[in-house]
């Protein structure tokens, strides 16, 4: 039992992925952004449990050997109050409480803080669940397990609607908004102003000795080049709508966290990476963005999306309205990397503040 118990509190780190808060909430986030403290701290403090726990199953174990019953009791006892604590989160939540998703990477840490502190200035507590996968979040929201956050609409068109046409970007936001009220409830309040879409991008000097531009270049080199992709980017469907297109076959493909993606390239272990348009990266580490001519991949207008249980909250439409078309593509880029550049980092905290104040959003 008390093996099984140190594994369980191991393992529950990783519910993050899946929605869920837990100590993985920290290790993630930590990993994501290189905040190294945030990720031992998340260490530790898992670490820290699993002995505490094993300790109390421990005097439980004695005391029983023992015919000590006190001491089992009392630690019987505590391991109580620590459960009834852990699902202290899972407590009905006060209407003025909101919940802000977010998925794993930088940009979605940012744009969350962006979110709250408009809730906060409205007067609601906020609080976040972040580290959440693309399969995850979009049904967490309609669940109501969050009640906002940001996706983007070439994500929603392709997993979540199965489409694999590609119409131009107004019309795409347009027929999400109403697919999403008709079948689930969820209100898309609007765009906010930027594309972050998937953008195959090599490092300069390589493309331009190779003579690689666009995808339609890539393909006859790819068989003596490596791909380095997110987590997630090899099993969706933009990427099998790519190889439908253009018929690329890379010497070798791996997966990367996106923060160790984009060191993959500058190292030379990955050639071209699935970039994401909206990266600071992109131009201060001097990356060429291949083209793609045959218009294989889908627009990716960042899309604030409420849930189904809060769309005729007009408290809160009127806090988020504002940010709808209020964010240009420059000013996302430079706050993304004032979290993603090696150093003098900030928080995502820091970097929402900072791109209040650059898009006039600090009323």
């Amino acid at each position: 039992i008390r093996t099984a118990a140190v594994w369980t509190i191991g393992a529950a780190t990783l519910s993050t992925t899946v929605g869920q808060p837990s100590l993985g909430d920290m290790i993630f986030a930590g990993l994501q952004t290189q905040n190294w403290a945030l990720v031992l701290a998340g260490c530790l403090s898992a670490a820290a449990l699993a002995l505490a726990v094993d300790a109390l199953l421990g005097v439980i174990e004695h005391g029983i050997a023992a015919r000590k019953r006190a001491r089992a009791f009392v630690a019987a006892g505590v391991l109580l109050v620590g459960v009834l604590v852990a699902l202290a989160p899972a407590l009905p939540r006060s209407d003025e409480t909101i919940t802000v998703g977010a998925k794993g990477f930088g940009e979605q840490y940012i744009l969350a803080r962006l979110i709250g502190h408009r809730l906060e200035r409205a007067g609601y507590h906020v609080q976040y669940r972040e580290g959440l996968g693309s399969a995850v979040v979009f049904g967490a929201l309609k669940s109501g397990a969050i009640d906002v956050y940001v996706d983007y609409s070439g994500t929603i068109w392709t997993n979540e609607m199965k489409r694999s046409d590609i119409p131009a970007r107004p019309a795409m936001v347009a027929a999400i908004g109403a697919w999403t009220q008709k079948t689930s409830g969820v209100r898309l309040l609007g765009a906010l102003g930027f594309e972050n879409a998937y953008a195959f991008a090599m490092r300069g000097d390589d493309a331009k000795a190779k003579g690689i531009a666009s995808l339609d270049d890539l393909v006859s080199a790819a068989p003596r080049m490596k791909l380095g992709s997110d987590l997630e980017f090899l099993e969706r469907p933009e990427w099998a709508a790519i190889k439908r297109a253009y018929p690329l076959k890379f010497a070798a493909a791996n997966a990367y966290n996106p923060t160790f993606m984009y060191r993959a390239l500058e190292s030379g272990q990955a050639d071209v990476i699935s970039a994401f348009s909206s990266d600071g990266r992109i131009a201060a580490q001097k990356l060429t963005v291949l083209s793609d001519p045959r218009g294989a991949i889908p627009g990716y207008d960042a899309i604030l999306m409420v849930a189904p249980g809060r769309a005729k909250d007009a408290k809160l439409i009127a806090a988020l309205q504002s940010l709808v078309g209020r964010i240009p593509v420059d000013a996302m880029r430079a706050a993304n990397y004032r979290v993603d550049r090696d150093d003098q980092k900030d928080s995502p905290e820091a970097a929402a503040r900072w791109l209040e104040k650059k898009v006039g959003l600090m009323n």
